[in-house]
């Protein structure tokens, strides 16, 4: 089972790595240039002078609706066709996302555009994940958890960035511009570089030919993805408004999205440690969710500026800091012959909440004005309660599996 040859793949997986520190832009830079949109895309403006964004958040969810389209086919191609094809195919989508968005005139043009960067995403997704379990098979929790590293990195540096672009006088445009340019170079030479032979491993799958068996366990992993999702894609589209609700200023509360990769560097680096040392994958499934309900309450309750902070880097450690990665992996437990159809189950239930929870903050938004950001953040505690106990029935699954 080990593979003696993983060194060779060692660029090949930084190259995969790279995909994910531009999906951690794409992901997360529309959230930061809300107002921006808003104006270029003729919101009207609220009571208290800001733009109503309800318009892009509209067009982040698209971003979810994208990946709902393509995931059911995205993880049977990257199984059947090769790793490869998919992600190339997603470095291709992710270019056209981020050139697309860059020019678009109109929300509705824009939309277009964010769920070609959805498909992108689910492509990138049932590509990166399982190759980087079959390169590091004897640690592919802390493999699929260095996806989610790659885009904290990003998204660390993304407030910075958004920082010089301003003090330059460029354009908001410019971040999208670099990182079509960056994703599309690194597309060319994952083209060229070796992926782990699969060959084998296709012979013995054909002669079995097993039908994927849904348990309770299974199905409650998968559904994690839509949970553990929710809890940080409506922190991120929250923080910011919710920052200056509480009396900080636009440039105050953009910080609040470092601390949070900050938290979201901490958890990984000591998750890894802590699944090294014999920690198991469902014992994080119900601690950190478990943290990120506290959290949320605490915010809720205590309004003032610093809570922002203090939330902003525990919510990155406990809701950002790998559970949806550990969801996939623990998943793919379940489905060891077609991790790609796992992940893509998974990271269907998360597409699911992109779209669906926050079309929800979007109504929410538009409806409840300046009291938004504070109702969103109920409805994130009692979506990652849910999280909870499904984790616990994967727990519970899996310590019975091995009796």
């Amino acid at each position: 089972m080990e593979n003696t040859n993983y060194k060779k793949f060692i660029p090949t997986s930084i190259a995969l790595y790279f995909t994910y520190f531009i999906h951690g832009i794409g992901a997360s830079i529309l959230g930061l240039y809300k107002p921006q949109f808003a104006e270029h895309w003729g919101a009207e403006k609220l009571s208290d002078g800001t733009f109503d964004v309800s318009a892009v958040v509209l067009v982040i969810a698209a971003l979810g609706l994208g990946r709902l389209i393509s995931l059911p086919f995205s993880g049977p191609i990257s199984d059947k066709f090769g790793r490869r094809l998919s992600g190339i195919i997603g470095v291709i989508c992710y270019a056209i996302f981020f050139f697309g968005i860059a020019m678009s005139p109109s929300m509705k043009i824009a939309y277009a555009f964010a769920i070609v960067g959805g498909i992108a995403n689910s492509f990138l997704d049932t590509c990166v994940s399982p190759t980087c379990m079959e390169i590091y098979v004897n640690s592919p929790s802390v493999a699929n958890l260095f996806t989610k590293f790659s885009m904290c990195i990003s998204q660390f540096l993304l407030p910075f960035a958004i920082g010089a672009v301003a003090a330059a006088n460029m354009s908001y445009r410019t971040i999208f511009i670099v990182a079509g340019i960056a994703i599309a170079i690194d597309g060319v030479l994952i083209l060229f570089m070796p992926f782990p032979e699969r060959g084998a491993k296709t012979a013995e799958k054909k002669k079995e030919k097993k039908k994927l068996q849904l348990s309770s366990g299974a199905i409650a992993a998968i559904l994690i993805g839509f949970t553990s999702s929710s809890t940080f894609m409506l922190w991120l589209n929250c923080n910011k408004e919710l920052g200056v609700s509480y009396g900080m200023s636009a440039t105050a509360a953009g910080g609040i999205q470092s601390f949070y990769s900050l938290g979201t560097f901490a958890a990984i680096l000591l998750t890894s440690v802590l699944i090294k040392k014999g920690l198991k994958e469902t014992s994080v499934l119900v601690i950190y969710p478990a943290i990120s309900v506290v959290t949320l309450l605490l915010v809720y309750f205590i309004q003032v500026p610093v809570m922002c902070y203090i939330a902003g880097f525990l919510l990155g450690y406990a809701a950002a800091g790998g559970v949806l990665q550990l969801a996939v992996s623990t998943t793919a437990t379940f489905f060891p012959e077609n991790k790609g159809t796992a992940t893509s189950a998974v990271m269907i239930a998360s597409s699911v909440a992109n779209y669906t929870i926050l079309s929800l903050a979007g109504y929410i938004t538009k409806t409840a004005g300046v009291a938004a950001p504070r109702m969103i953040l109920l409805l994130n505690a009692g979506v990652t309660v849910i999280g909870i106990i499904l984790a616990l029935i994967v727990k519970k699954s899996m310590n019975a599996g091995q009796k």
